[in-house]
């Protein structure tokens, strides 16, 4: 038992240390630019290893009137090496998108590839690059946020040092480099201690407030990797709100480049 709990110390303090060296380097950057491209690298550094995951989630949509509509998906990822990850979202519930299933290529550079499933037309459908910023499924989730987050798709600049629940965060602006985004800019709120997102602010293409996500309960697996259960976007100009819970997360299932085949997406179970 006392061996157990030395490991555990001594994991925790290593832990700690890495983010203390982290806001080291941070701290003693000048340059604006510079310095949002160096929190937005500790981002990706900190959830890269991964490999491959399982896990449930209830999206809830609610009107302006606060309506409420229920869907239940499964989702799977893998980490791509040299490239953006996979994902695959597949619908149980409601009964009128049973089976519908959604499958993403997001890469390092340029446009991510997407196709929909449509159990009722039997048809797979590829999201074209110009739609990216529609609504997904209903949601306040646009395409383009389903995507992985990559270090190369966006400019940065860092604004200031912040605080949000209680925790000492970061807060820098993003502005997507590749063709056809909604935004004209985000603005990212990265905590100091596991630089995990708290928030993020989206801007139109007018440069107006669209939205925000507001992400809470974080968890941690693999005694590494963060992922917040609590998923909460605001669209500021339509009233609307989109709440996604996480439950059952499971890493390294054993899932391969075969389980993300787009030939095989009418077959998603």
């Amino acid at each position: 038992m006392k061996k157990l709990m030395l490991l555990a110390s001594l994991l925790l303090a290593s832990v700690v240390a890495q983010g203390d060296d982290a806001n080291k380097r941070i701290a003693e950057i000048t340059d604006a630019k510079a310095k949002g491209l160096a929190v937005a690298k500790e981002m990706k550094a900190r959830n890269t290893g991964w490999g491959d995951s399982e896990a449930k989630m209830t999206m809830i949509l609610r009107d302006k009137g606060g309506n409420e509509t229920d869907r239940k998906v499964r989702v799977k990822s893998l980490e791509v090496e040299g490239d953006g990850d996979k994902g695959l979202s597949i619908f149980d519930e409601p009964r009128d998108v049973e089976g519908t299933a959604f499958l993403t290529y997001s890469h390092i550079e340029g446009n991510d590839d997407q196709w929909l499933y449509l159990p009722a037309l039997k048809r797979v459908k590829r999201i074209s690059s110009s739609n990216k910023s529609g609504p997904w499924m209903g949601s306040e989730f646009a395409y383009e946020d389903l995507s992985s987050f990559e270090v190369e798709k966006y400019d940065y600049k860092f604004l200031r040092e912040d605080e949000i629940e209680g925790e000492k965060v970061y807060v820098v602006e993003s502005y997507p480099t590749y063709d056809n985004s909604g935004y004209s800019k985000t603005v990212t709120w990265v905590d100091q201690a596991h630089f995990r997102v708290h928030r993020i602010e989206f801007f139109d293409e007018k440069g107006d407030a669209l939205k925000t996500m507001d992400v809470s309960e974080f968890k941690q697996y693999l005694d590494k990797f963060w992922r917040g259960h609590k998923q909460v976007m605001t669209n500021h100009q339509t009233g609307k709100s989109t709440v996604v819970k996480w439950s059952d997360y499971e890493f390294n299932t054993g899932l391969d480049e075969n389980d993300f085949n787009k030939s095989s997406l009418k077959r998603a179970r």
